[in-house]
């Protein structure tokens, strides 16, 4: 909810008033844990009444909301950053005019990147699993140990997701791992 208010530029209400019932969940805007329901009376009371049944409760939770609140004061700016990052992600791929890899940056909207594989070398695991890796040709070549972590999303397609944790240095180096990944593909 909080990207798409974001990427839209809009109050979240605008995109919640469309729905009977919403959910967040706090770890999205930097706090360890937590959630928040809304929706009708009967529902949230159902839900509680629910998650009592199944064990759910937490006492002294009051550290947990104040990490979701300082999450909510500066989510608007930490989530910009985020899709900023992602798009300079999604730009360094597109700048590689790699065969291994291609974005569809039309498709960068918030702080998710969905990354397509090419031809049948690397899979998407395969791919995961070299950017992962440190190799001592790459510390070679390269100077540093950089180890990347995407998701093999589907039989082409690896995802690639920001948060509040990895700055624009942290991007520029992914970028970097991406191309020499990509480089040593193709030879």
């Amino acid at each position: 909810l909080m990207n798409a208010a974001v990427a839209q530029d809009v109050e979240p209400a605008r995109i919640a008033q469309h729905c009977d019932s919403v959910s967040m969940c706090f770890p999205g805007l930097g706090a360890p844990a937590g959630a928040v329901l809304a929706g009708r009376r009967e529902f949230v009371g159902e839900a509680w009444r629910v998650r009592k049944l199944l064990g759910g409760g937490m006492r002294q939770a009051g550290v947990l909301a104040a990490a979701a609140r300082v999450g909510l004061e500066h989510a608007e700016a930490t989530l910009r950053r985020d899709h900023d990052n992602a798009r300079r992600f999604a730009e360094g791929i597109q700048e590689l005019n790699s065969p291994v890899c291609s974005v569809d940056l039309a498709a960068v909207e918030t702080n998710i990147v969905m990354v397509s594989i090419t031809g049948s070398w690397p899979s998407p695991t395969e791919l995961c699993e070299h950017l992962r890796a440190v190799s001592e040709e790459e510390l070679a070549e390269t100077g540093q140990a950089v180890s990347v972590l995407l998701f093999p999303w589907s039989a082409h397609t690896v995802r690639a997701v920001w948060h509040r944790d990895v700055s624009a240095h942290d991007t520029e180096l992914a970028k970097n791992k991406l191309a020499f990944v990509a480089r040593k593909c193709q030879e």
